[in-house]
Formats: structure tokens, C-alpha cells, sequence
């Protein structure tokens, strides 16, 4: 668990110099008044909170200067530390719910470059490793490096693939995948998808099908969509979730990519302003840096690294 929480708090140092490092820079024993306020404000805003987050965050930095004569850094500090932590811990995801019928499906989604191929490596890893049955399912069809790495991950992990010739119709593969599931009682069904750019009406259409066509196989309440973001991405980030959840649904997000970068505070915006919760977070390259999110830790890393 130490070495889990060291590896958080190493990954998140980026982000955490973009908030805390700044918000340390400008308190130094000053009272909480208006000036300060805003200044800080400014500083969440550059972070990546976003409007909601930071204007509910705002308002009880007031509410407690207005009632309390507070010019303690460590005050200040443990007012965003209880605010942030709040925001993110309203959403509870259950990541290992294979328990009753057989299999779950997730759906792997996302746009271009987020990383998709490689988290779906990453937790068919995990799934494995807490004794789930796994299948993968290669249905970016028009990428045959993604098929090719995804089949080393695959033999890396002891986990069951399915892959179709290049060119073949992503949904198929989807469709045969989901019934062999089914046969051999897999736990996990993970489909990774191609890369699409959300603004891009076609390949929103191609999703949808996969997804109608998995369903004549299982259950609609068995096929999670889960939506991979780049850690990196910032505001952006809050438009790829709305139309992803529009077109396929969103049940959960993987945030990648949070070693390098300062914008680790969209997963705050995203909590505040759409209420989806975070599955996992990538936090480095090796097989193991997938965590699973857990709010108190994550605050724990942003604020005592």
C-alpha cells in the first residue's frame, strides 16, 4: 500500500505544483480575505478545476473567512484538501462487479492518442491478476499495430483474444467475441475500439453499432462503455465525455497519463460537472501503473506529496 501511495504522489507531482506549489506561493501567513480569495480562485481556474468545481470551492473559502479570522496556511490548505476530496468521493465505482451473470462487458472507448490499446492491455492485467477469467477483443480493425500489441499484452497476461483479418467489420468481431464469451464463461469482456475523434458523426455510428450488435449476445445491463481520457487533454475533456455518453453511454472513466502532466485537476471538473465516476487512473508505462481510484488517496497524494 506505501509503495502504491509513493507511486501516486511521484506521478502527480506535475499537477500538484500547478495548484498547491502556486496556492503556497501566494498564502504565507495572509488573512483569507477577498484579495487572497481570488487569487486563489485564478489558480484553480489555471489548474483544470473548472467553473462549477471552483466556484463551490470559492464559496466556502468565503462562508469560512466570513466566520472564522482564518490566516493559517494549513487552514487554507485543509479547507481545499476537504472540498476537493468531497467532490471527488460523491461517486463510488465498482470495478470488480463480475460476480452474478456472465460476461461484463466493456466497452473501450475514447478518442485518438488517449491510450486506450495499452490500458486495455493494463486491465485485462489487473482483472487477471484478481483471479477473473479475461477475454480481449482486437476490434480496431484498421490499426493492425493496435491488433499486433494488443496480442503481446494478451500473452503477457494469460488472457483469451479474439482478432479478425485487417479491414474486417468491427462490430463482427465484437459479435463473435461476445459468443464465445459467453461459451467459456469469461468473466471480463474487453473490446478495444478504434480511436475516433468525437466530433466525427461517422464513427460515432460506428460505435453505436458495435454496441447494438454486442447486445443481441448479452444483456444490455452486462455492456458497460467505459471512456478513456488523456490526462493531458484539460477542459476538453468535459466535451469528449458528453458526446461519448450521448452515443454509447459512459459508466465510468480511465484517466490516463497522469504522471506527465499539470492538468490532473479535470478529474475534479468532470466529478463536479457530470457526476461520472472514475475507474482507474494511469499513472506511468509499466503494467502495474493502472490504480484503481480512490478519492481519499488520490487528495492524500495531490496534497502531502
Amino acid at each position: 500500500m506505501f509503495s502504491k501511495l509513493k507511486r501516486l504522489k511521484e506521478s502527480l507531482a506535475k499537477t500538484r505544483d500547478s495548484l498547491l506549489g502556486k496556492i503556497s506561493q501566494i498564502v504565507g501567513g495572509r488573512k483569507l480575505d477577498d484579495d487572497l480569495i481570488d487569487e486563489i480562485e485564478e489558480i484553480l481556474l489555471k489548474a483544470d478545476l473548472g467553473v462549477a468545481a471552483t466556484d463551490k470551492i470559492i464559496q466556502r473559502l468565503r462562508k469560512n473567512a466570513s466566520e472564522n479570522n482564518i490566516s493559517d496556511s494549513d487552514a487554507v490548505y485543509s479547507l481545499l484538501k476537504g472540498e476537493i476530496t468531497g467532490i471527488l468521493s460523491r461517486q463510488k465505482a465498482a470495478v470488480i462487479s463480475a460476480e452474478g451473470a456472465k460476461p461484463v462487458v466493456w466497452l473501450i472507448t475514447g478518442v485518438n492518442g488517449t491510450g486506450k490499446t495499452t490500458t486495455v492491455g493494463k486491465l485485462a492485467h489487473y482483472f487477471k491478476s484478481n483471479n477473473k477469467n479475461v477475454m480481449i477483443a482486437a476490434c480496431d480493425t484498421f490499426r493492425a499495430a493496435a491488433v499486433e500489441q494488443l496480442a503481446i499484452w494478451a500473452e503477457r497476461s494469460g488472457v483469451a483474444f479474439m482478432k479478425a483479418q485487417s479491414g474486417a467489420d468491427p462490430a463482427s468481431v465484437a459479435f463473435d467475441a461476445a459468443i464465445s464469451a459467453k461459451a467459456k464463461n469469461i468473466d471480463y469482456l474487453l473490446i478495444d475500439t478504434a480511436g475516433r475523434l468525437h466530433t466525427k458523426a461517422n464513427l460515432m455510428e460506428e460505435l453505436k453499432k458495435i454496441r447494438r450488435v454486442t447486445e443481441k449476445v448479452i444483456p444490455p445491463e452486462q455492456i458497460l462503455s467505459k471512456l478513456i481520457i488523456d490526462g493531458t487533454t484539460g477542459q476538453n475533456a468535459l466535451s469528449q465525455v458528453k458526446v461519448f455518453t450521448e452515443a454509447v453511454g459512459c459508466d465510468g472513466l480511465i484517466i490516463t497519463k497522469l504522471d506527465g502532466t499539470a492538468r490532473g485537476g479535470i478529474m475534479v471538473a468532470i466529478a463536479e460537472e457530470l457526476s461520472v465516476p472514475v475507474d482507474f487512473i494511469g499513472i506511468g508505462e509499466k503494467i502495474d501503473d493502472l490504480q484503481v481510484f480512490e478519492a481519499e488517496s488520490f487528495v492524500e497524494a495531490l496534497f502531502e506529496g
